[in-house]
């Protein structure tokens, strides 16, 4: 259900581009809603989580965002959370009902509310929507740095920028989003998800022991967006039977105050299996 939801409410942002006409990146979700007559205004609200809100007076909307985080590429998503929930069917009467204005929300993938997640999925969709994202993809390169590029060219955050790569890869590729020693959020593609007997890693549990948990340790890493490649395995970060090498490439996120981890491996499911096999047939049986 859940990726039903998210592939939904993707398709929502994209089937709106085309039918205003945008067909080039970057995206901006500003002009767009101020297009289709929404006022966009500054919210200097300090409220922890907060990214923004959907405000409504009489049939006016209004869309404004948090200020407190500086990263534009974070303010361009909010704006896009506030728009999915303008445009999303069913958000703006489930969350603005009769004799409530506005509407606060958690962009950026910290909520576990329904029209929060959908909303996110559309700003990620439409700031970086297909085809276009998957072509700049083909000439971005790989891991960290691809998504750095991406991030650049869409005027995206890393993390929305990382999900969305990890959305779209064909290689066995993970994305987690830490806060100390906690793991916030974690995303796997779809290759990765075919390693047998791996476990997905629960939002609340212990960072393991792997460098992100070293870099965490010091807070001037993730307040400076400090960077770090490092080597890890398979095995400590999701479980499973087989020793699978993984490079861990780390960056602190600045005043957002949460670290980026992106873990990647050459090694592929069917090799995998493959190895797997190869040593059954070679081991002996008494």
């Amino acid at each position: 259900m859940a990726d039903l939801a998210r592939r939904t409410a993707g398709k929502a942002a994209e089937r709106f581009l085309q039918e205003q006409g945008i067909t080039s990146l970057p995206i901006d979700p500003r002009a767009i809603a101020e297009a289709i007559g929404i006022a966009v205004i500054e919210k200097p609200d300090t409220s922890a989580g907060v990214s923004g809100a959907l405000i409504k007076v009489d049939n006016q909307f209004v869309i404004a965002f948090a200020t407190h985080i500086r990263s534009e590429g974070f303010r361009r998503f909010s704006i896009g959370h506030e728009l999915g929930h303008y445009l999303l069917e069913g958000h703006a009467e489930a969350l603005l009902p009769v004799g409530q204005e506005m509407h606060q929300s958690q962009a950026g993938y910290r909520s576990d509310d329904k029209y929060e997640r959908e909303a996110d999925h559309f700003s990620a969709r439409l700031l970086m929507p297909n085809p276009m994202f998957a072509q700049a993809m083909r000439s971005a390169g790989e891991g960290l740095d691809a998504i750095m590029s991406l991030a650049s060219l869409c005027e995206t955050s890393l993390l929305a920028t990382a999900n969305r790569y990890i959305e779209e890869t064909d290689l066995p590729m993970a994305m987690v989003v830490s806060s100390g020693q906690r793991i916030e959020y974690a995303f796997l593609s779809d290759e990765l998800k075919e390693f047998r007997g791996i476990t997905w890693p629960k939002k609340g549990s212990a960072v393991p022991a792997v460098p992100t948990a070293t870099f965490n340790r010091v807070d001037a890493n993730v307040r400076n967006a400090q960077r770090e490649n490092n080597e890890s395995d398979l095995r400590d970060w999701f479980g499973g039977n087989r020793s699978v090498p993984l490079t861990e490439e780390i960056v602190g996120l600045g005043d957002y105050g949460r670290t980026l981890t992106v873990l990647s491996t050459d090694t592929f499911a069917d090799d995998d299996d493959e190895d797997v096999d190869l040593e059954e047939r070679w081991t002996p049986r008494f």
